[in-house]
C-alpha cells in the first residue's frame, strides 16, 4: 500500500472525481512482436530537453489533452508542495512508450498509475516514460503523485507565483512541455489561511473556496481554463491586496477587473490604481476593434510582484506584472507613464497575439512579441493622452536594435532551434525591437488597411491553435504585388544591418543630383528594401521632406533634382529607415572644422529641427555613426549632447540623449578625460536643471547629474539633498529615488558621518523593499572583502533566485569607479554563464553579461573575454552570441577611447 499525507489522498479523490476531458474504458491492446520491433526500431530516444522530434510525435499522437492538478502549498517556504495530478488524452496510436517531460529528480515522483494500473516508475534524461503496454489507443488517463519541482515557483516567504516560459512548466510538474500541446488546465490549490489565490480561470461557481485540507489553510477550486499552451499556466498566490474595477466602468462592458498587489504607499495606490485599470480597458477596446474579434478568454485579471524577473508575462487570464512600473507617483516622469501605458498594452495583446493563436515551435517565438510591440505602440497613442506614437517608436526600439545588430553576436530575428531547451537563449532585443521596426516597414509597404486585414484573417484561421511565420507571410503575401518571399529572407531570416552613403551633386545653387547607397555593415552583398524619408533643410528654417524607396542597393531621389542647395541634409528624417545613415559633411560643417567647432555647429542645426521625430532620429543616427567611427569621435558627440541640455523641449529626446551622454561619458571616455570635463559638465547640467520649466525634465537632468558626479562638490551636493530629504526646486523625489540616490553615494564611497545605506534601510517603510536594499548593500560595501564575499555567494544557484536584484548589485559591484578592483571577478562571471542559463529565467544569461562587462574599457577587460572565447571552441553558439553583444561596447572602447 502506496503511503501519503492525507491531503494526497484527498486529492487523489477529488482528481478522479473531475469531470473527463475524454473517457473510455477500452482495454489496452496487446502489442504483437513484429509490431513490437517496429516500433522500438522508430521509437523517439529519450534524450534532455524536448526535442522537436519528440515534440512532432507527440503533436502526431495526442489530442483532447487537460490536466487537473492539486497543489498543497505549506507556509514554510522550504518545505516541498505535494501535488497530485491527472491527465486525460486521446492517444493515436499506443505502439510506443509516451514521455512526460519533468525535470527533476526522480525521487519527487512518488506513485504513478496509467488507465486505473500501477506502473512502474520510469524517469530517466527529465523525462517519465510511460510504458507502450500501458497505454491504449483513444482516451487515456495518467494519474501521478509527487513533489512539485521548486526551480520556477518563485517562493517567498508569504507569496509565490508560477514563470513557466518558454520549457519550465516541466520543471513544476510533469507535462506534455510544448507549445503546440494546448490544454484546459483544472487547478485547486490549498495554501495557507489568508493568502489570496490568481489563476487563469474563474473560481469555480459550485465550491469557490473551503477550509483547507490541512489545519491552517484555504482550498481556492478554480474552473477549468480555457485550452491554452503549458507556458502560458500561471498562478500566484499569497499575502495580497485586492483592487477590483466593477464592470460598469470603462468602454469594455461586462467584464469585472481584478489586481492582486503588495503596495502600502497610499498615493501610488491612489494615483496608480485608476490609470492601470482605465489602460487596461483602453488596450482592451483597441484590441477588440483592431482584430475584430472579442476579448477571446473567460476572464482578465492581474497580479502586480515586487521584483517580477520581467516587465510582465502573459499568462491567460492571470497576468504579471512588475510593480515597480505600474504603480507610479507624482514624480513619475512621462516616460514611466508611456512605459506602463507600453506594459500593460503589450501584455494585453498577447491576448489575442501569443494567447488566442499560438507559435507552433519556438524557432516563432518572435511573432508574438513583435505583435505585442507593435500593437501596444499603436494602443499607447489612444491609452496616454499626448503621447507622440512616432517619437515613442524611436526612442523605444532603434537604440535598443542597433546595440544588438551592429555586434558581432547579431542573430536573425527568426532563428532555427532543434531543441526546447534552448529556446529562452532566443528572447532578446531583436525580437522586441527590430521586429516591430521590420513589421512597421511591411505595414508602410503592404498599406494599413491591407495589413490589419491580413492579420485578422490569421487570428480568425487560427483562432485557438498554433501557427507559423510562414503561414501568415502567406497570407499577406496574397494581399501585395510586392515580394514577400524575397522581403521577407533579408529583414528576418538573416541578422544585420545595411550602411548608407550619399552623393550630392550641386549646380548653380541648385541640386543637380541626390543618390544614396547602400551597403551590408559586415562587408556581405545585401539588400535591405525600405522606404525612408531625407529632409533639406535651409537657413531660414524651411525644410522639404522627400520620400526615398530603397529597393536597389544605388537609388538616386529624383524629387531633389532642381531643389535649391539646403543648409544641410537631414538622412532618415521621418526615423523610420533602418541601419546606419550618413551625416552631411560637406554642407554646413566643413572638415576643416576643430571638433569642438563641429560640435558646435551639430549643436545648432538642431534649432533647425522643429520636428521632435526629426531630432531623436538624428541623435541616434549621430551615435551610431560614433561607434562605426564614422564622422564624429566620442568626445565630439559629447560637446553635441552638452549644448543641448538647455535647448531640448521634448522629454523623450532629453531622456534619450542624457542616457547616450551618460554612455558616451562611461564607456569612451578615458578616466582622465573624465575627472577633466566632470565639474564643468557637473554645472552645466545643474545649470540647465535650474532654468528648465518642466518638473519631468528637471527630474531627467538631476537623474544624470546623479549618475556622472565625479567631484567631491556635487557629492557633498547629493549628500546633503539625500541627508535632509530637499531636493532641488521642482524636482518631486520618491522613497525609491532617495534609495538610488544613497545607492550612487555609496558606489563612490562618501564619507557621510553615519553610514547611508542603513540610514537609508531605516527609512523604507515596505518590507519588499527592505528586503531588496538589505541584499543590494554587500555589494556596495566599501570593505573590497565584503564584496567579494558577495560575488562568491553568487555561485550558488540560491542566492539568485531574485535576479532582479543580482542584476542591480552586479551593476554596482562593476560600476566603473569599482572597475580596477572588481575586474578579478570576469573569468568567474564568464565561467557561471552556462549554469546560469539552465538555472535562471530567460533574460538572466543577458542580463547577467550586460551588468558584468557593461561598463568596461580596459585592454585587459578586453583580453579576458577574448581569450574565454578562444579557450572554448564549442561554446554553447547563443551564449556565446550574447556574450559578443554584451561585450561589443567593451571591444569598441579600446579604439574610440583613444579618439
Amino acid at each position: 500500500m502506496n503511503r501519503c499525507p492525507r491531503a494526497l489522498r484527498s486529492w487523489s479523490v477529488w482528481l478522479l472525481l473531475a469531470p473527463a476531458a475524454c473517457t473510455s474504458t477500452r482495454p489496452a491492446r496487446p502489442l504483437d512482436a513484429p509490431r513490437e520491433a517496429e516500433a522500438a526500431a522508430s521509437a523517439v530516444p529519450v534524450e534532455p530537453g524536448v526535442s522537436r522530434r519528440l515534440a512532432e510525435y507527440r503533436r502526431q499522437q495526442l489530442s483532447g489533452l487537460s490536466y487537473a492538478l492539486a497543489l498543497t502549498v505549506p507556509a514554510d517556504k522550504q518545505a516541498d508542495i505535494q501535488a497530485v495530478e491527472v491527465i486525460r488524452f486521446r492517444l493515436q496510436s499506443a505502439a510506443q512508450p509516451l514521455q512526460l517531460d519533468f525535470k527533476e529528480q526522480t525521487e519527487r515522483l512518488r506513485r504513478l498509475t496509467v488507465n486505473g494500473r500501477a506502473v512502474a516508475i520510469d524517469h530517466r534524461a527529465e523525462h517519465l516514460v510511460v510504458p507502450a503496454a500501458a497505454l491504449r489507443v483513444g482516451a487515456n488517463e495518467i494519474g501521478l503523485e509527487f513533489r512539485a519541482g521548486n526551480l520556477s515557483l518563485n517562493r517567498n516567504d508569504d507569496f509565490l507565483y508560477t514563470l513557466l516560459v518558454p520549457d519550465r512548466a516541466r520543471t513544476v510538474f510533469p507535462v506534455f512541455d510544448q507549445p503546440d500541446l494546448k490544454a484546459s488546465f483544472k487547478l485547486t490549490l490549498d495554501v495557507p489561511t489568508g493568502w489570496q489565490a490568481l489563476a487563469n480561470a474563474p473560481l469555480d461557481s459550485t465550491q469557490l473556496k473551503l477550509d483547507g485540507l490541512l489545519p491552517g489553510s484555504t482550498t481556492y477550486f478554480f474552473a477549468p481554463s480555457d485550452t491554452i499552451s503549458t507556458y502560458l499556466f500561471g498562478f500566484v498566490a499569497g499575502r495580497f491586496q485586492t483592487a477590483e474595477s466593477p464592470a460598469a466602468v470603462g468602454p469594455v462592458a461586462g467584464r469585472n477587473l481584478h489586481l492582486l498587489h503588495r503596495e502600502t504607499d497610499a498615493d501610488k495606490l491612489r494615483l496608480s490604481l485608476p490609470a492601470i485599470f482605465q489602460i487596461h480597458r483602453a488596450a482592451l477596446g483597441f484590441l477588440e476593434q483592431y482584430t475584430g474579434i472579442p476579448y477571446p478568454f473567460k476572464k482578465l485579471d492581474f497580479a502586480a510582484l515586487p521584483d517580477f524577473q520581467y516587465g510582465g508575462m502573459e499568462h491567460v487570464g492571470a497576468i504579471d506584472y512588475k510593480a515597480s512600473t505600474l504603480f507610479l507617483d507624482a514624480g513619475a516622469t512621462q516616460d514611466q507613464l508611456l512605459a506602463r501605458s507600453s506594459l500593460v498594452s503589450h501584455e494585453t495583446a498577447h491576448m489575442w497575439f501569443g494567447d488566442l493563436v499560438t507559435m507552433r515551435w519556438f524557432d516563432d517565438v518572435w511573432m508574438k512579441e513583435v505583435f505585442a510591440n507593435f500593437m501596444a505602440d499603436k494602443i499607447t497613442q489612444v491609452a496616454v493622452p499626448g503621447a507622440n506614437y512616432d517619437l515613442k517608436f524611436v526612442v523605444d526600439h532603434f537604440p535598443a536594435a542597433y546595440g544588438v545588430d551592429r555586434t558581432a553576436g547579431a542573430n536573425a530575428i527568426r532563428q532555427p532551434l532543434a531543441n526546447l531547451q534552448d529556446a529562452g537563449s532566443l528572447y532578446g532585443n531583436i525580437i522586441y525591437h527590430k521586429a516591430p521596426i521590420m513589421m512597421r516597414q511591411l505595414e508602410r509597404l503592404m498599406g494599413e488597411d491591407a495589413f490589419r486585414e491580413g492579420l485578422r484573417e490569421y487570428l480568425r484561421t487560427y483562432a485557438r491553435g498554433n501557427a507559423t511565420w510562414p503561414d501568415l507571410i502567406r497570407m499577406l503575401d496574397a494581399r501585395t504585388p510586392a515580394d514577400l518571399q524575397a522581403w521577407n529572407q533579408v529583414w528576418v531570416n538573416q541578422p544585420g544591418r545595411p550602411v548608407f552613403d550619399y552623393t550630392l551633386h550641386t549646380s548653380g545653387g541648385s541640386i543637380s543630383s541626390l543618390t544614396l547607397t547602400q551597403r551590408a555593415e559586415d562587408g556581405s552583398t545585401r539588400l535591405w528594401p525600405q522606404r525612408c524619408e531625407v529632409q533639406l533643410v535651409y537657413p531660414d528654417g524651411r525644410s522639404k521632406e522627400l520620400t526615398v524607396n530603397l529597393t536597389q542597393p544605388e537609388v538616386t531621389v529624383p524629387a531633389a533634382a532642381g531643389e535649391p542647395v539646403p543648409l544641410f541634409v537631414l538622412f532618415n528624417s521621418s526615423g523610420l529607415g533602418y541601419g546606419v545613415f550618413p551625416v552631411d559633411d560637406q554642407l554646413g560643417v566643413p572638415r576643416s572644422y576643430s571638433y569642438k567647432e563641429m560640435g558646435q555647429v551639430l549643436g545648432q542645426r538642431f534649432a533647425l529641427l522643429p520636428s521632435p521625430v526629426a531630432r531623436a532620429a538624428s541623435y541616434v543616427n549621430l551615435y551610431e555613426n560614433v561607434l562605426s567611427r564614422r564622422y564624429l569621435t566620442p568626445r565630439t558627440l559629447l560637446d553635441v549632447y552638452r549644448q543641448r541640455l538647455l535647448h531640448e523641449p521634448e522629454e523623450l529626446n532629453l531622456k534619450l540623449l542624457t542616457a547616450q551622454l551618460g554612455d558616451l561619458y562611461w564607456k569612451f571616455l578615458r578616466p582622465e578625460q573624465r575627472q577633466a570635463l566632470a565639474a564643468t559638465l557637473e554645472q552645466e547640467l545643474w545649470y540647465a536643471l535650474e532654468r528648465n520649466p518642466a518638473p519631468n525634465q528637471k527630474k531627467l537632468l538631476f537623474k544624470t547629474y546623479q549618475s556622472v558626479a565625479l567631484s567631491r562638490t556635487a557629492q557633498q551636493r547629493l549628500y546633503q539633498i539625500w541627508d535632509g530629504q530637499q531636493p532641488p526646486a521642482g524636482v518631486k523625489l520618491t522613497e525609491d529615488d532617495y534609495t538610488a540616490l544613497a545607492l550612487a553615494l555609496a558606489v563612490r564611497d562618501y564619507p557621510a558621518p553615519d553610514p547611508i545605506l542603513p540610514r537609508q534601510l531605516a527609512r523604507i517603510q515596505n518590507p519588499d523593499r527592505q528586503q531588496r536594499l538589505r541584499f543590494l548593500m554587500p555589494a556596495l560595501a566599501p570593505e573590497q572583502a565584503t564584496r567579494d564575499h558577495f560575488f562568491a555567494s553568487l555561485a550558488d544557484a540560491h542566492n539568485r533566485e531574485k535576479e532582479a536584484w543580482v542584476v542591480t548589485a552586479l551593476g554596482y559591484l562593476h560600476h566603473p569607479l569599482r572597475a580596477a578592483a572588481s575586474e578579478q571577478y570576469l573569468p568567474q562571471s564568464l565561467a557561471l554563464l552556462e549554469e546560469i542559463q539552465q538555472t535562471g529565467d530567460i533574460f538572466f544569461p543577458h542580463n547577467w553579461l550586460q551588468a558584468t562587462l557593461g561598463y568596461y574599457q580596459t585592454p585587459t577587460a578586453a583580453c579576458t573575454v577574448r581569450g574565454f572565447l578562444a579557450a572554448h571552441p564549442q561554446y554553447n553558439p547563443r551564449l556565446r552570441a550574447k556574450l559578443q553583444q554584451a561585450a561589443d561596447d567593451l571591444l569598441r572602447a579600446e579604439q574610440l577611447t583613444g579618439q
